[in-house]
């Protein structure tokens, strides 16, 4: 009798197993010790991000999409083809995601607060790919500076920084830079 309970036991505790693997698999979670599997999940908890800034605003503009590999390449310092495949894994991550804190959870544990910060960055870029940036877009960037522990003013600041230079003397009529003072405008 002592037999077949031990071996109900076994049965129960692998169902147990299987039920954890299968719900640390939803999540996103990984295992403790395999840093390669680490790598990947904060990987593709970036590019996650980044695509739900992407379809924020509902629009799909080519600019954006562009814009989003070339923060993946910029953040994560991965070739064409690999940014194109993380991008494929996040856009089936994303649709499948109940809400932003399972992708801001693994990176406030993985980035340090320059490599967030770089990250909002990327973020206000693909939201100003498209030259417009819509309130949802605003939005979903202001939930994961505040998911990311970025406090408001390092937040706007990121903002400015990804307008870039270029951005501003396109609009004053100036080179960048051209007065030598680096600053741009009155």
């Amino acid at each position: 009798m002592l037999g077949a309970f031990g071996s109900q036991a076994r049965v129960g505790i692998q169902a147990v197993s299987g039920w954890k693997d299968w719900i640390a698999g939803k999540l996103g979670v990984t295992a403790a010790g395999d840093p390669e599997e680490q790598e990947r999940a904060r990987n593709l908890a970036v590019a996650a991000l980044l695509v739900e800034v992407l379809r924020a605003d509902y629009e799909f503009a080519a600019t954006e999409r562009r814009q989003v590999v070339e923060s993946i390449r910029s953040i994560l310092g991965l070739n064409a083809a690999q940014c194109e495949e993380l991008l494929a894994d996040a856009e089936r991550q994303v649709d499948g995601a109940h809400d932003l804190h399972q992708f801001t959870s693994r990176l406030n544990r993985s980035l340090s607060h320059d490599e967030k910060l770089q990250l909002l960055e990327q973020l206000w870029r693909v939201a100003q790919a498209d030259v417009v940036v819509h309130k949802y877009e605003e939005h979903i960037i202001r939930r994961v500076a505040d998911l990311l522990h970025v406090s408001h003013r390092e937040f706007i600041a990121a903002k400015l920084r990804s307008s870039g230079d270029a951005k501003r003397a396109a609009a004053s009529g100036t080179e960048p830079g051209s007065d030598g003072s680096g600053s741009q405008g009155p």
